[in-house]
C-alpha cells in the first residue's frame, strides 16, 4: 500500500479508502444490500490486513448502524486508534448544518463509532438555510475542543466551497482540507470549477463513487446484484446518462484487456492519474476490494488516459444540491 497525506494537515491515509455506506442494518428505507455486523467485521480485517488505514462512514449510512458496525469491527479486531483514520459526516439530519446540530451530530457519532475523536468530520452537503458563518464557526470549535482533527466538505459547487473557504480565512478558523466530491470516468462535472478551487487551496481530494456504483466494473449496464437491483440512488445518478456511459464502460473493459488486469484497476488508475488521494471504495466482497488495492500500483500512460476520456460528454450536475433539492446521497 502507498500513502498520502490530506490537505495540510500532516493526517497519512492509504491511497485506498473504505467506503462504510456499504455496511450497517439493510432496510428498504436506506439501501438493501448493506453488510451485517461480521461481513462488516471481515472485510475491515482485510482491509487492515492490505496496509488500508482510512474509513469513511456518515451519521445517515443505515441511520447510524454504518457508525456502529465499523467502531465494533475496529474495537473487535483491536486495532489501536491512532493507526487508523476515521471519517463521518453531518448534514442529512435535523438542523442540518447549524451550530446545535453540529454540536448534536458529532457527539451522536463519537458515541456509534465508540471513540472520542474523529480525524475528519465532512459536511455532506452544503446548507442553503445556515449562514456560512454559523457553520465554519461550529466546524472550528470541534477542532478546538479536540473532537476533531480536521474538517472536509463534500458535493457542492465551485462557488460555494470557495466562499466556505474564504469565510474560514477571514475570521481565522479551521479551513477544509478535504473534499469528498462525486467523481469517476463517467462523472466529470467538477472539473469545470470545483477541482480548480480544490488545487487553488491545497485540499486533497477523497472522491465517492469512483466506479460509480460498480458499473465501471463490468461490461454492459445491469450486474444483477442486490445493489444493482434494488439502489435507486444509483439510478438517479446514472440511468440518465446511460447511453454515453455504455461508451465508456466498454473503453475501460478495452483497456482492462489490453492490460491484463481487471476494469476495476483501470477505472481506480485512472482516479489517482487525476490527481485523487484516495477514491472511497465500498466494496461488499473481498475479490472487489483486492483489485482496488492493485489499483495503487498500476500506472496509466498518457494514452491510456485519453482513450479513456475521449468518448466523454457533458452530464447533468449529480450530487450538489440545488436550492430546492431535499436529498443527493
Amino acid at each position: 500500500m502507498k500513502y498520502t497525506t490530506l490537505g495540510k494537515t500532516g493526517i497519512e491515509v492509504s491511497r485506498i479508502c473504505v467506503g462504510c455506506m456499504s455496511y450497517g442494518k439493510a432496510s428498504e428505507d436506506f439501501h438493501q444490500w448493506t453488510l451485517g455486523p461480521e461481513d462488516t467485521q471481515a472485510m475491515v480485517k482485510h482491509a487492515i490486513d492490505l496496509g488500508v488505514n482510512f474509513f469513511d462512514t456518515a451519521n445517515i449510512y443505515s441511520f447510524g448502524t454504518s457508525e456502529e458496525y465499523l467502531g465494533q469491527a475496529l474495537k473487535n479486531i483491536g486495532v489501536p486508534r491512532d493507526s487508523v483514520v476515521i471519517a463521518s459526516k453531518v448534514f442529512f439530519n435535523e438542523g442540518q448544518l447549524s451550530r446545535n446540530a453540529i454540536l448534536r451530530e458529532i457527539d451522536g457519532t463519537l458515541k456509534r463509532l465508540g471513540t472520542d475523536y474523529l480525524d475528519l468530520y465532512q459536511i455532506h452537503r452544503f446548507d442553503y438555510g445556515t449562514p456560512i458563518e454559523e457553520t465554519m464557526e461550529a466546524l472550528d470549535s470541534l477542532v478546538k475542543a479536540g473532537k476533531v482533527r480536521a474538517i472536509g466538505a463534500s458535493a457542492m459547487y465551485g462557488y460555494q466551497f470557495h466562499n466556505m473557504q474564504i469565510c474560514a480565512e477571514r475570521n481565522g478558523w479551521t479551513l477544509f482540507s478535504t473534499m469528498q466530491n462525486h467523481y469517476n470516468l463517467m462523472y466529470r462535472e467538477d472539473e469545470r470549477e470545483l477541482i480548480p478551487v480544490c488545487e487553488q487551496y491545497g485540499v486533497s481530494r477523497i472522491p465517492y463513487s469512483p466506479l460509480a456504483g460498480g458499473h465501471l466494473t463490468h461490461r454492459g449496464w445491469e450486474s444483477g446484484t442486490a445493489r444493482s437491483n434494488t439502489d435507486k440512488t444509483i439510478r438517479k445518478k446514472y440511468d440518465a446518462s446511460k447511453e454515453n456511459d455504455l461508451e465508456i464502460i466498454e473503453r475501460v473493459a478495452i483497456l482492462a484487456e489490453r492490460l491484463g488486469v481487471t476494469m476495476t484497476e483501470v477505472a481506480l488508475a485512472w482516479t489517482l492519474a487525476k490527481g485523487v488521494a484516495a477514491p472511497i471504495v465500498g466494496a461488499t466482497k473481498v475479490p472487489h476490494f483486492d483489485a482496488a488495492v492493485r489499483a495503487v500500483d498500476l500506472t496509466l500512460g498518457c494514452e491510456d488516459i485519453a482513450f479513456l476520456e475521449e468518448p466523454y460528454k457533458a452530464h447533468e450536475i449529480v450530487g450538489a444540491l440545488a436550492r430546492t433539492d431535499s436529498n443527493g446521497i
